[in-house]
């Protein structure tokens, strides 16, 4: 679960930039809580609450995500979000970029070298 402080800016990131698909959200009215998924992966935001010490969204590793169609996605984001690293291949056999959503979380997109 990832804070957000603008539930409705980040499921329309994840949904437009990266094809989430927004499964669920609670209430549906002004939401302070929702569900994103693509295929196996799950992201869930919540906005913070009277017990939360919230300043800004911070995570001090990044969210690694396994994609299909790496070098199509990249296509599609670069100059649209703000890049982390450009896509290239790594030693350890993968293709990836990394990119950093509304929220300044870092997400590492990768597909398998084959």
């Amino acid at each position: 679960m990832l804070v957000t402080e603008n539930l409705a800016q980040t499921i329309e990131f994840y949904t437009e930039f990266l094809g989430f698909e927004c499964r669920g959200r609670y209430p549906e009215e002004n939401p302070c809580w929702a569900s994103l998924c693509s295929g196996a992966a799950e992201i869930a935001f919540n906005t913070p609450n009277a017990e939360t010490n919230f300043e800004k969204p911070t995570l001090t590793g990044s969210i690694y995500l396994t994609v299909e169609n790496i070098d199509e996605l990249w296509q599609k984001l670069k100059g649209k979000v703000e890049i982390v690293y450009p896509l290239d291949d790594f030693d350890y056999g993968m293709r990836e970029f990394g990119i950093r959503d509304c929220n300044g979380y870092i997400l590492n997109l990768g597909q398998n070298i084959e």
